[in-house]
């Protein structure tokens, strides 16, 4: 069956909006999730449930299961899977959703920050202006004069910088390995939740409450917001420029906070909502230029980009 050019155009953006749905929502699901399990424990599950579950659609879709270039695929488990994810997981915990929803998405800056100060590669005016703005929705978020949940923030914080560490395994993979995305995918996950297991087994008090609630919310995080989510993704990076598909995921933090409030009640204060405003807009700037850079110099995808 032929698509139509309307079709051809509108089921990417679909796939993008279903997907930033799914992965939104799921800030929201998790903090369900941890009312019956540790966060250590939950997150160990929620990662093995996710990789097998990946693998399971890898096999469907006939692609190879085999790891490859295995040490680096560990290191990037290290810091996506037991790093960032296992971060913002302690960080939902300790704090509200939306807020560390936004936090956590501040990787791009934290990302260009490392490349001006390990790849030495300059940042240029509106990057400089990016920057600055997500700086200013930092303080405000942050809430100096109160420091209101300062541990959930700072956690939330250090999953957004090993999410940029995680982005520079992930380009240096593009570059020197063949990969297939979903074999990386479910092999990372597999990896990085060994440190999280260890973890888990060294603090947990009492095992989880499988109860329907629990149960749930760990299918969501393991299936629609994983499995599924990253067919999703991987749909989209093949249709769209990468930067018009990196565009669509600031809606994540978005639906995170919304949802946050519609279920649980977690009303941002208006510090937050400035916050929150001015670091989607700082991230629109960048992800703008980067668009209008890739478009003039025809930038390749990534084979993966990490998420939550």
């Amino acid at each position: 069956m032929t698509l139509r050019p309307a079709q051809s155009v509108s089921l990417p953006f679909g796939a993008l909006a279903l997907l930033s749905l799914l992965w939104g929502y799921n800030w929201v699901v998790m903090k369900v999730g941890l009312q019956d399990a540790e966060p250590f424990t939950y997150s160990v599950l929620r990662n093995l449930f996710g990789a097998l579950s990946v693998f399971a659609v890898a096999a469907v879709m006939r692609r190879p299961l085999r790891p490859k270039a295995i040490g680096w695929t560990a290191l990037f488990g290290l810091f996506q899977t037991s790093g960032s994810a296992g971060l913002s997981m302690f960080a939902v915990y300790l704090g509200g959703v939306g807020k560390v929803s936004f936090l956590t998405y501040t990787m791009p800056v934290w990302l260009l920050v490392m490349a001006w100060l390990v790849l030495r590669q300059p940042i240029r005016d509106f990057q400089w202006l990016a920057v600055g703005l997500a700086v200013g929705g930092l303080v405000f978020l942050l809430e100096p004069r109160h420091l209101r949940g300062l541990a959930s923030s700072l956690l939330a914080i250090g999953a957004g910088i090993a999410w940029a560490v995680a982005s520079l395994i992930v380009k240096h993979v593009r570059t020197h390995h063949d990969v297939d995305p979903l074999s990386f995918i479910a092999w990372q996950g597999i990896f990085g939740s060994i440190p999280l297991a260890v973890a888990a087994f060294l603090t947990a008090e009492g095992l989880p409450t499988w109860n329907a609630s629990f149960v749930s919310a760990l299918f969501f995080s393991a299936v629609p917001a994983n499995a599924i989510a990253w067919v999703l993704w991987l749909y989209a990076l093949e249709k769209l420029p990468l930067n018009t598909a990196g565009f669509g995921s600031l809606a994540v933090p978005v639906v995170g906070v919304f949802a946050a409030w519609v279920q649980l009640g977690e009303q941002p204060s208006l510090a937050e909502g400035i916050g929150m405003g001015l670091i989607v807009v700082g991230l629109a700037v960048l992800t703008a230029r980067e668009m209008r850079v890739s478009q003039r110099a025809g930038v390749p995808r990534p084979v993966v980009k990490p998420a939550h």
